[in-house]
């Protein structure tokens, strides 16, 4: 069995690769390559101290690293993810609502989106929304009031 550790140790990193493909995140990844690189030392006969420590140093400074480089990823990132990123904006229709029929589309800055209305109120082309909730691959609208939009329009 001890000349077999490094086998051990193949498997350890490989549950642990596949874990990381099942979650979410760069937790696991680099607990993974710490058990790999243990297992390479162990090929070549070093003692299991020197095993384990490769693995704890290799382990908890690519988790450093990857934390400091990770909030600074999304730190620059928008609040709003995917669709929601959206959310009270204001866009115009392009295509008339009609949640009955199934029809309606807005456009929101460069994007296309389908829509529907949230009252379930008919909205012609060229009215202007505003986005309140996405569901699905739609957007929920509203109509801005006339109050609210600019004069001259």
């Amino acid at each position: 069995m001890a000349d077999k550790i490094w086998l051990l140790w193949m498997i350890l990193g490989a549950i642990l690769l596949i874990g990381e493909m099942l979650t979410v995140g760069f937790f696991l990844l680099w607990f993974s390559v710490g058990a790999f690189l243990a297992g390479a030392i162990a090929l070549l006969g070093l003692s299991r101290f020197w095993q384990l420590l490769v693995f704890v140093v290799v382990s908890g400074v690519l988790f450093a690293i990857s934390r400091k480089f990770a909030e600074k990823v999304t730190s620059s990132q928008p609040l709003g993810i995917g669709a929601n990123r959206i959310l009270g904006k204001e866009g115009i229709v392009l295509e008339e609502i009609n949640n009955s029929q199934n029809t309606g589309k807005v456009r929101i800055d460069q994007d296309e989106w389908r829509a529907d209305s949230d009252d379930g109120s008919i909205i012609p082309p060229g009215k202007r929304v505003k986005i309140i909730r996405v569901k699905g691959a739609h957007l929920v609208v509203e109509v801005i009031k006339e109050s609210t939009e600019q004069k001259g329009e």
